[in-house]
């Protein structure tokens, strides 16, 4: 049998890291083994669904490069692959159950049920169904039917039998039929439930590996027996690691930081998401980090996937974005940075922008950070630091400044564009001033600093001129000459 595997969510916002790692593991792991990746859209609850959450789905999947063989965007042979326009697939399977035996209706109204539980949870006693429809006779079940009286459809849960399930991280896993709950599987609206449907679909899709949370597992026991009462061949099941939060605490959907798509906002590569969701339960051969797409399909396996929590480490999600911002070329970066940058690009030209890129770069860890970044080196300076500006105080360092900017004036325009050129003469119009003054090293420097940053921190000096240009650069000499001119308490 071929390999298939499957990617199932529900179409109720955003698509949480939990659910990129799942899908994740089902790609890599039908890549490796030649097999199919299908998209199968679990709508089944209309109440929960959000209008175009799919087709963000289907365009977060295409930024990430993962690319699926079946769904509802591109069909295949098993479709349709939305559950919703499968109902009558649902119905008729449903009928099969309850002609053998394997399901049964059930008219106890929702303040029955809820009043049952609260007694149940109040008693010690594991909430679960009382199974008092279980023993109606079918033609009293069909009269109550047939009146139009409003009904669910159960699973009949065997006694006193013991379900192993059988999963490729955790091995061989027991439970007691005793424990397993009489599940609804067809809703009083017509809808399936998820265990139902998932069953039906699954067999039907020819899915032969359900890869999926470990929060699927306690329901996995319901599943493995409705494939017996069909009679079909249960696929393997791998049930992942949960996520936890740096408190160890597990992750949620409605944590506000876990929407791959405000990754995506935020400026961070496709490449590192799928790199660094990829090690949050599983760990590969050597203490390799870094891996491609492709390396990902070559070295994953689930034998290597952990059975304990992975804990999402947002400091290394940042490391590993740096590490990939680094290894980016230009052209794809500015590309990239661009949407962050457009007025700067139009005010200063492509050239200063991509320069301030290349000088600033080594620090990002994020597309956002990155053209943040450079937006900050255009900004206007902030209020001077006085501290600094007392590097200016005495005659020798304001002489060096100004001869400084006197030298830098009379240089070539065209030097001002060819920025390894300017910086080899910023160096040496710099280093010449000095000399005049008896001034080198950090005497030197820190007047120069103070010159043009008035602040004690900020880009390479050779480089800064080069970003902002002649008529910037002259004006930042000018002003804190002015400045140094009055005394330090009207700064």
């Amino acid at each position: 049998m071929s390999v298939r595997t499957r990617y199932a969510p529900s179409p109720t916002g955003y698509l949480h890291v939990g659910g990129l790692r799942t899908a994740l593991y089902n790609y890599l792991y039908a890549r490796q083994h030649g097999g199919s990746f299908v998209l199968r859209i679990e709508d089944t609850d209309q109440t929960r669904k959000v209008e175009g959450a799919v087709e963000n789905l289907i365009d977060v999947f295409g930024w990430l490069g993962m690319v699926f063989d079946e769904g509802p965007h591109i069909g295949g042979a098993c479709g349709p692959y939305v559950q919703s326009e499968r109902l009558s697939t649902y119905r008729e399977h449903l009928q099969h159950l309850s002609d053998v035996g394997h399901a049964y209706a059930c008219f106890c109204t929702s303040a029955r049920l809820e009043e049952m539980r609260r007694q149940q949870t109040t008693s010690g006693r594991l909430p679960m169904y009382d199974r008092r429809c279980r023993n109606l006779s079918k033609d009293v079940a069909q009269r109550r039917m047939a009146a139009g009286e409003p009904h669910v459809w159960r699973m009949s849960v065997p006694d006193g039998q013991r379900v192993i399930v059988s999963d490729m991280i955790r091995g061989d896993v027991s439970f007691e039929t005793g424990t397993i709950d009489d599940q609804v599987l067809l809703k009083s609206d017509g809808f399936p439930t998820y265990h139902m449907a998932n069953v039906v679909d699954d067999h039907l899709m020819q899915i032969s590996h359900v890869i999926r949370g470990e929060e699927w597992l306690p329901s996995t026991p319901k599943h493995a027996l409705l494939y017996q009462f069909f009679g079909w061949q249960i696929p393997q099941f791998a049930h992942l690691p949960l996520l936890l939060n740096a408190d160890r605490s597990k992750m949620s959907k409605r944590s506000g930081d876990v929407a791959v798509e405000e990754y995506r906002k935020n400026g961070f590569l496709p490449a590192t998401l799928l790199n660094f969701v990829a090690l949050l339960g599983w760990h590969p051969r050597d203490d390799r980090e870094i891996f491609s797409l492709d390396d990902l399909v070559r070295e994953f396996s689930l034998e290597r996937v952990n059975k304990a929590g992975a804990v999402f480490d947002l400091a290394k999600l940042r490391w590993m974005n740096a590490e990939y911002l680094k290894a980016e070329d230009e052209a794809t970066l500015l590309s990239h940075i661009s949407p962050w940058v457009t007025d700067l690009l139009q005010e200063y030209g492509e050239a200063r922008v991509k320069h301030a890129m290349q000088t600033l770069r080594g620090g990002a860890d994020s597309y956002e950070v990155l053209a943040q970044k450079i937006r900050d080196t255009f900004a206007p300076l902030p209020a001077p630091v006085p501290e600094v500006m007392e590097l200016l105080e005495s005659d020798a360092a304001k002489s060096v400044v100004a001869e400084f900017a006197e030298r830098m004036a009379l240089l070539d325009r065209a030097v001002w564009s060819d920025f390894a050129k300017l910086e080899e003469e910023f160096k040496n119009i710099a280093t010449a001033a000095g000399q005049d003054h008896g001034l080198k090293g950090k005497w030197l420097w820190q007047p120069l600093r103070a010159a043009l940053m008035r602040q004690p921190h900020g880009p390479e000096l050779g480089k800064l001129v080069g970003i902002w240009g002649r008529d910037r650069v002259l004006a930042e000499l000018q002003h804190s000459l002015e400045l140094v001119k009055q005394p330090v308490a009207h700064r």
